[in-house]
């Protein structure tokens, strides 16, 4: 899947947060794909014409930005493109939780991507928030399955264990490495790589464990030769303009279940 990416070379509207704009631009090159970073009002739905995806990301949030994000979102539902979301730190603030809500409401979202917190949240599950981290405990699929079928839309919860499911399909991928968790914008990244992905054409579901897993196996060819967050900051974006479909089909840890009508 990765070649198709390559090939097509996406051009990715990313509407995200100010910390990882560089991070998550490199990365997209990397990938293969083209980063485009605007997020003025005045000009996201020209932008967006563009575009064969949409990754909005609401880490550092402002009223202007949740204004663009479902601006954008509304052009790119009318021209067909996938939208990601990914609910950074939602249901730390009622203003943040209060504009992930105002945009799944407003914007035909292809998938939502966040850790079990933040996905718990906008589910409406009461689970304590400590500012973008989580101090939930438990099976990340129970999570995953419970969002679904809540939203009504596909999620990745990402943990130490991935979960890729639409509530009939589910994909579990145990590739990744803790350093993931120390470098700022790891996530907003893989948010964006799997906006990328979701342009190849594949089954949704398909293209988005796709993503997860190429991801999950950059970051274990990351680990390999660094010595601190700082370097594997650097050597993950190597791995990812370096890492073939052979290494990720050898490495992937995947498992695919077809989910019971009880866990529905």
């Amino acid at each position: 899947m990765i070649n198709k990416v390559r090939h097509k070379q996406p051009l990715v509207h990313n509407i995200t947060n100010q910390v990882v704009v560089n991070f998550t631009a490199n990365g997209l090159y990397a990938l293969g794909a083209a980063p485009v970073m605007a997020n003025a009002v005045e000009e996201v739905a020209d932008m967006v014409k563009n575009a064969d995806a949409l990754s909005l990301n609401i880490g550092t949030l402002t009223t202007p930005q949740v204004e663009a994000m479902i601006i954008a979102g509304k052009a790119a539902n009318e021209k067909g493109i996938p939208v990601v979301l990914d609910p950074v730190g939602v249901g730390a603030t009622p203003f943040r939780t209060e504009a992930a809500q105002k945009i799944l409401k407003e914007v035909d979202i292809s998938i939502v991507r966040g850790n079990a917190g933040e996905i718990s949240h906008l589910a409406g599950l009461d689970i304590p928030m400590k500012g973008v981290d989580t101090n939930l405990k438990g099976d990340n699929r129970e999570v995953a399955l419970k969002v679904v079928k809540q939203l009504g839309l596909p999620v990745i919860v990402t943990g130490k264990q991935d979960v890729i499911t639409d509530g009939k399909r589910c994909y579990l991928i145990d590739n990744g490495v803790e350093l993931l968790t120390k470098v700022t914008g790891a996530g907003c990244l893989l948010s964006s790589v799997v906006a990328a992905f979701l342009t190849t054409g594949d089954d949704l579901l398909e293209a988005a464990t796709g993503a997860v897993g190429f991801y999950g196996v950059a970051s274990e060819v990351a680990a390999e030769h660094i010595s601190g967050p700082g370097s594997f900051q650097i050597a993950l974006l190597d791995a990812i303009y370096q890492l073939n479909s052979d290494v990720v089909k050898d490495t992937i840890k995947l498992d695919h279940i077809i989910v019971s009508e009880k866990e529905m």
